[in-house]
């Protein structure tokens, strides 16, 4: 497990370390071939490595830091066609230094601590079955209350039934 991450990380520095054109290029080049680990080319397969899909897309960098970094992450002994798996971690880091994720909004860091913090004060007030909640300024109405006090009501009518006695009154809310 250590080592996997740690060849991770040094997989990610060395796609960090590569221009930005080489890793546009390489980018294009891994979603357009077929991608090997252990060799240059691997004609029994059909495939290439990610820097000469790179190097075929006009990302023209020599690199020999990323090609031992590859490797080393795919435990390559020979040459052999990239699991889904190593390719889908190669696109991934790719994406993550061209800042391309698409799930991530650019939003200010004081922005993002606000959208915590309320989220965390919603989930709290659900918990607690807060039922003044949604009379704050600025706060989402939390659907579960109509629910919860739905349940109560019924618990609390089937309780009295069940010790032989009238309903309770339910409680105000």
């Amino acid at each position: 497990m250590r080592r996997r991450r740690r060849t991770t990380r040094t997989l990610r520095e060395a796609v960090d370390a590569l221009p930005r054109r080489t890793r546009e290029a390489m980018l294009r080049g891994v979603e357009m071939n077929r991608i090997v680990v252990g060799a240059y080319v691997d004609p029994r397969s059909g495939g290439i490595c990610p820097m000469l899909a790179a190097h075929r897309n006009g990302g023209r960098t020599s690199v020999a830091g990323f090609a031992r970094a590859w490797d080393e992450y795919t435990g390559a002994r020979r040459p052999r066609r990239a699991t889904s798996r190593e390719v889908r971690t190669l696109r991934a880091l790719l994406e993550q230094s061209l800042d391309l994720d698409p799930a991530i909004e650019h939003a200010s860091i004081a922005e993002l601590a606000d959208q915590v913090r309320a989220e965390r004060e919603q989930l709290a007030a659900s918990r607690r079955g807060d039922r003044d909640h949604a009379c704050r300024p600025g706060a989402a109405p939390l659907a579960d209350l109509d629910l919860l006090a739905a349940t109560e009501v019924a618990l609390a009518e089937q309780g009295a039934w069940a010790r032989g006695g009238a309903p309770e009154p339910a409680r105000a809310t």
